[in-house]
């Protein structure tokens, strides 16, 4: 059976992307027991820091898979801490991706090729994104069905979720990948305050049965990222823990 393929994906940066991403695909292989390869994408490598390992120690990373030709998954993928949690990690170089592969009539599709050969090794393929569009998001797009949005509960975030919606009908279109659908929504960054709520409603009401519950403030998360942690090896009891792990049970649902 092929792997399910999860990008968590925003237009915006600051929305959590990456801890949901990073804490879900933990969840998956620790709590689920599922093999799960994550992908981060982020010239940031947020990522591999939040898992500990150190993305400019890796001789190759995704860029390379990406730009050079007979460098493999294999090469660049490394294990973690988290029993069956593996990751490809990136770093500032994927920022001269989009200049490289730019002449290629098939640069859009480069890293959905290069993870062909992998497809039934793992049970989920999780994609970190990076907050923009470019040929890098868009990658990301023709490489996974599964989209899970993070939306910050501020008013302009909403914009942000909008334009998401335009940029997958607009992929599927042009490059007839009609699998691809937004899966999740997640409000995030949540506070108890009227502007909050009121962003919630609205997500609710454009994404019925696919809204998740809110991902509130928690300084826990973000001291288990400080650590090179997951909230599960962190603080697997904490109110932290709680939301997480009902974003990741959510996101499973998502794909039956």
């Amino acid at each position: 059976m092929a792997a399910r393929r999860i990008a968590f994906i925003n237009e915006k940066g600051g929305t959590c992307k990456t801890t949901l991403a990073v804490n879900v695909a933990a969840y998956f292989a620790s709590k689920k027991r599922r093999r799960v390869l994550l992908v981060d994408l982020d010239t940031q490598g947020h990522a591999a820091k939040s898992l500990g390992v150190d993305p400019r120690g890796a001789l190759r990373n995704v860029f390379h898979l990406l730009t050079e030709p007979g460098v493999t998954v294999n090469e660049v993928t490394l294990p973690t801490s988290t029993e069956n949690l593996f990751i490809v990690p990136s770093w500032k170089d994927m920022a001269e991706f989009p200049t490289l592969a730019g002449a290629d009539p098939r640069r859009a599709f480069r890293l959905r090729e290069a993870l062909a050969p992998v497809g039934e090794r793992y049970d989920v393929i999780v994609f970190d994104a990076p907050p923009s569009l470019g040929l890098t998001t868009t990658n990301i797009l023709l490489a996974a069905e599964e989209l899970v949005v993070p939306v910050a509960t501020t008013y302009l975030a909403l914009d942000g979720c909008a334009e998401m919606v335009d940029t997958v009908a607009a992929v599927k279109e042009q490059h007839a990948h009609q699998a691809l659908r937004i899966s999740l929504v997640v409000p995030t960054l949540y506070r108890k305050t009227q502007l909050s709520d009121e962003v919630v409603e609205k997500l609710k009401a454009y994404f019925p049965r696919r809204t998740a519950a809110p991902l509130a403030l928690s300084v826990t998360i973000d001291e288990a990222q400080s650590h090179g942690k997951t909230i599960w090896e962190y603080a697997p009891w904490s109110r932290g823990a709680t939301m997480l792990q009902a974003v990741a049970e959510a996101v499973d649902r998502a794909g039956a």
